[in-house]
């Protein structure tokens, strides 16, 4: 079991996330903007390995509008290195990392324009992954999409995107539950069909669970797992008090959390933290792992 959080350390004086103006494009203000990004990921690599935290979230801005249209700059060519030796630390490091394109990633969509740019932007995340010559358990999470009115044909239309993409992607795609829309069931129906792995979000589980019981939650997911495909991996929040239904909490509740682990025995997972302050629950977190062994201790 690892544990991480998602893009942003707030205890650093940089951003991997640094981005600019459509308008503002340039060749050299991109050129500027990524390798800053790129010095501020490794140094959230090497605050991470300090303080057993091994999984973490790669921003999907790393690259500002690399999926654009407008982005005619070589930039794989121009950072191939730097990618490279990124990555090669982090597999040094025993880490896992992930990617989560923003919600605009929407496969089953009716307007074609959209699937399109969907595409583009997935592609963009799985190079940068295979830059870093990261293992297929280096995984790219989606939500399933809307309804669009009909949900038999949206799920029908995702399915006849993803079985399209290219390898590259299909290889390191998942999707997980949200707390509206699609429910762990719904996400089952998509694997029996895709053999996509399902990443099991507890807070939206706890929010719409079709019917599924927690414990059954965490065996169903993990049974659409393979082995090349890693551990699994799970989402975990609590619902900030006195905010709307569905709001991820500001700070981890470690009494929740306690508990969380010792329901979830015996299923083995990472654990991505999507909660507001970062790496302070992650290390918080992790003080509370500590006493189970399934915890790993770099």
């Amino acid at each position: 079991m690892k544990i991480g959080y998602p893009c942003i350390n707030t205890a650093l004086d940089c951003s991997s996330a640094r981005t600019f103006r459509l308008a503002s494009y340039s060749e050299r203000r991109l050129i500027e903007t990524v390798a800053a990004n790129l010095a501020c990921l490794e140094r959230i690599i090497d605050y991470n390995k300090t303080r057993n935290i091994l999984f973490f979230r790669i921003t999907s801005d790393l690259v500002p509008f690399a999926s654009h249209p407008i982005c005619k700059t070589d930039w794989v060519k121009f950072f191939r290195s730097d990618f490279e030796n990124i990555g090669k630390k982090i597999r040094g490091y025993n880490m896992r990392v992930s990617m989560h394109p923003d919600q605009f990633v929407l496969l089953n969509s009716p307007k074609r324009e959209v699937v399109h740019n969907s595409i583009a932007e997935l592609e963009y995340h799985a190079k940068v992954l295979n830059l870093m010559n990261l293992d297929r358990s280096a995984k790219i999470q989606i939500h399933v999409g809307g309804v669009y009115g009909e949900k038999k044909m949206a799920v029908s239309r995702f399915i006849d995107e993803f079985r399209k993409l290219s390898s590259d992607i299909r290889l390191r795609l998942v999707i997980e539950n949200d707390e509206r829309l699609y429910s762990l069931s719904d996400c089952l129906s998509i694997h029996y069909v895709t053999n996509i792995p399902i990443l099991l979000d507890v807070f939206h589980h706890s929010i719409l669970d079709g019917g599924i019981t927690f414990s059954d939650s965490l065996d169903l997911s993990r049974s659409t797992w393979t082995e090349e495909d890693g551990i699994p991996i799970v989402d975990y929040s609590t619902q900030e008090k006195g905010t709307r239904k569905g709001r991820h909490a500001q700070t981890i509740d470690l009494d929740h959390f306690n508990s969380f682990l010792m329901k979830s025995r015996p299923y083995d997972f990472d654990i991505m933290l999507e909660i507001k302050d970062k790496e302070k629950s992650a290390e918080a977190a992790i003080s509370v792992a500590n006493q189970d062994n399934r915890f790993i201790v770099n």
